[in-house]
């Protein structure tokens, strides 16, 4: 109903591409996956040669050089279908933009044309079993050691946990001091020292491999410091994670979106007392109400995409986007389940699996309440 003025032709051809694709190489083996805890690394390494991985890296470092809206496509595309197991957008707008914008020479020639080739899968390591939206209180330390950093501590909850060959660790350089003893750290998967625990069970989003991470004396060449000096971790971290709550914001309008499409085809082929579903009234009034408040996020969200390719997007207006799209993400979810009756509460139709994958969005990217905090501090 209202046009979204951001995308031009080029990025409708790329629209096209990118769906044909999830349509060909992702949807028909996403219940496998599911059962697997993970999706497969050809997947991974199909999507790097279309240049759907890092897409927006400069072309030195293996990307193509494209600007942000060509990763909004993705996301939205892989939210879309339903397709949660995919972790691409982590590894390409989150873990990326680290090492691009906070990594030395060495570091980008060595790591981000193999992320772009998906040769190498990544991952962020924040969370611990203490420590969830509190980064200041991870436990996690690094220690230095002559030319080297020794690696102690646990993480959970990390996405792309399991198949990660590349993770940026939050850990403690001055375990005395709270955000001033923070940095960031490479770390590979295969060094010693280096374990991976269980690929945790979770209520939603089954064939996303996320994973309990356990380092014990772990070497890190000092050259794997992310950062010119210890104790720029926590500012690195706050620089970027604006663009991590509004990516979380994209993906929760396309599910909604997507859900509401779902509902509208089922209400309108499910009869009910001897009429489709979509001619009571009540189904009707619930539809339009869910079509006004999803147009209404899209156009806030688009906005908020328009700020960040222009680098205006602020952090408060991005926990803003996070806490508000997400909540309704979850609200509409919920809605359409209802409608679907019985069969909503059924795994094999995907507005059961979207309604368990959407929970989780609340959660991740910092609690909706702390985003709620972050506005407040903020008036």
């Amino acid at each position: 109903m209202i046009p979204r003025t951001l995308f031009d032709a080029d990025l409708d051809g790329f629209r096209d591409s990118v769906r044909k694709f999830l349509e060909q190489e992702a949807a028909p083996y996403h219940e496998q996956w599911e059962k697997d805890g993970q999706v497969s690394r050809e997947l991974w390494q199909k999507a790097g040669e279309l240049g759907f991985l890092c897409p927006t890296m400069p072309e030195e470092y293996g990307g193509v050089g494209a600007d942000f809206r060509y990763s909004a496509v993705i996301m939205e595309e892989v939210s879309r279908a339903g397709l949660s197991g995919i972790g691409w957008t982590l590894h390409s707008d989150i873990v990326a933009p680290y090492i691009l914008n906070h990594g030395s020479e060495e570091q980008k020639k060595q790591y981000l044309p193999k992320m772009a080739s998906g040769e190498m899968i990544t991952a962020i390591a924040m969370t611990e079993p203490g420590a969830g939206s509190d980064l200041q209180g991870v436990k996690t330390t690094a220690i230095k050691d002559g030319d080297h950093y020794v690696l102690n501590g646990s993480k959970t909850f990390i996405t792309n946990g399991q198949m990660a060959d590349l993770v940026i660790v939050v850990a403690k350089t001055d375990p005395k001091e709270g955000a001033k003893g923070i940095s960031l750290f490479l770390v590979e998967s295969a060094w010693e020292g280096f374990q991976k625990g269980q690929n945790l069970n979770k209520v939603g989003m089954k064939a996303q491999d996320t994973s309990e991470l356990f380092f014990q004396d772990v070497k890190i060449p000092e050259t794997h410091l992310l950062g010119a000096r210890e104790g720029q971790g926590f500012f690195q971290l706050m620089q970027e994670l604006p663009a991590e709550r509004l990516q979380i914001g994209l993906t929760a309008i396309a599910s909604a979106e997507a859900a509401w499409q779902w509902t509208l085809d089922y209400v309108q082929e499910r009869k009910a007392f001897g009429k489709p579903v979509i001619k009571f009234q009540n189904t009707r009034f619930k539809m339009a109400e869910m079509k006004a408040e999803i147009a209404a996020a899209r156009v806030f969200t688009d906005r908020c995409l328009e700020l960040h390719l222009e680098k205006k997007l602020d952090i408060p207006t991005a926990a803003m986007l996070k806490q508000y799209t997400t909540d309704l993400q979850c609200k509409v979810l919920d809605e359409c389940v209802q409608l679907h009756g019985g069969y909503g509460y059924m795994w094999e139709y995907p507005i059961a699996r979207a309604w368990a994958d959407a929970r989780v969005q609340r959660i991740y990217g910092g609690t909706n309440e702390i985003m709620k905090e972050i506005v407040a501090r903020a008036f």
